[in-house]
């Protein structure tokens, strides 16, 4: 059966995708982009694609799609891309998707062809680099990329996804912090309960740290809703409009969908309808999700504006 061009912004359908038993990792084939090659990236798996997905409700990230036996220009690509991820120090994750060696993720984003970059930002995926560029001219692109981003108000950064000290530097140095890498090694191996305690330890230690209260957030709300199904949840919350439990699921699905104004709007509603210990779970349960997204977000500064007045 013949794809559709990936051409449409939207959220990845992960339903095609089981997470099987893991096994161990097969060796990378000669030329292959060296898994933990740089902080920033990473090799994709069906085990810790949907935690990538998630990761870029932080920060961008962008997908290299790959084969060394069909096209080792495409491998070239990928390596490229890991290699600037280090220079763009987490403005990105580079996640790298061998096609032959995971065909359901490709087959579950409809990838119509190699070499393709794909951008993901807030889970919503769209096609940008779509030919093997030479690396000055890639790197020329994610600038242009990560500057309009900025003016649109992005500039969230990616935690290091290795915690070996670069050659030469200290593990002091500056724009190194282990602290998350226990945390952040836990979502990529896509093991959310284990990241939810890791980073809770953070916070009980030091309640004032915001990127862990940040990522604690996040946490919570995969952990929420693992398992969940998308149409019962919404049919639930649609014949029970008052329910705060059935409201705040649709509310933590729509925010990992990357309808962020949408689950806040949910929830704002919410407390202006409820009362008492009800309205107090559903602001509770929204300051939740603004400390998810980050307090500095634009849309967490206008779902604050609207609180205040459901409030008031």
């Amino acid at each position: 059966m013949t794809q559709q061009p990936f051409s449409r912004p939207g959220a990845i359908d992960l339903s095609g995708l089981r997470r099987p038993a893991a096994q161990p990792a097969p060796a990378a084939p000669a030329g292959a982009a060296p898994a933990g090659g740089s902080s920033y990236s990473l090799d994709i798996t069906e085990e810790n694609f949907q935690a990538v997905i998630e990761s870029s409700m932080t920060a961008p990230v962008l997908l290299a799609f790959f084969s060394h036996t069909r096209m080792p220009e495409s491998a070239q690509l990928a390596d490229d891309l890991a290699t600037l991820s280090a220079e763009f120090e987490g403005r990105f994750l580079a996640g790298l998707v061998d096609i032959d060696a995971v065909p359901a993720i490709a087959q579950a984003m409809q990838i119509p062809s190699i070499p393709l970059i794909v951008a993901v930002l807030d889970g919503r995926p769209a096609p940008l680099v779509q030919d093997a560029l030479p690396i000055e001219e890639l790197r020329a692109a994610l600038t242009q990329v990560m500057q309009q981003l900025t003016v649109q108000g992005v500039t969230g950064r990616h935690q290091p996804r290795s915690v070996a000290p670069v050659e030469g530097e200290d593990e002091g140095d500056e724009g190194f912090d282990p602290r998350y890498a226990a945390a952040q090694d836990a979502l990529g191996e896509g093991d959310i309960d284990r990241a939810v305690a890791e980073y809770q330890k953070l916070v009980t230690a030091n309640p004032a740290d915001a990127e862990a209260v940040a990522g604690l957030a996040m946490a919570q709300v995969l952990q929420r809703t693992q398992g969940v199904d998308l149409d019962a949840a919404r049919a639930a919350a649609a014949a029970n409009p008052d329910d705060v439990a059935a409201q705040t699921m649709v509310a933590d699905l729509d925010l990992l969908g990357g309808h962020v104004d949408d689950a806040f709007r949910r929830l704002i509603d919410l407390v202006r309808r409820t009362s008492g210990d009800e309205r107090t779970q559903a602001r509770e349960h929204l300051i939740g999700l603004f400390g998810a997204v980050g307090n500095d977000d634009p849309r967490v500064l206008k779902g604050r504006q609207g609180l205040a007045s459901a409030l008031f």
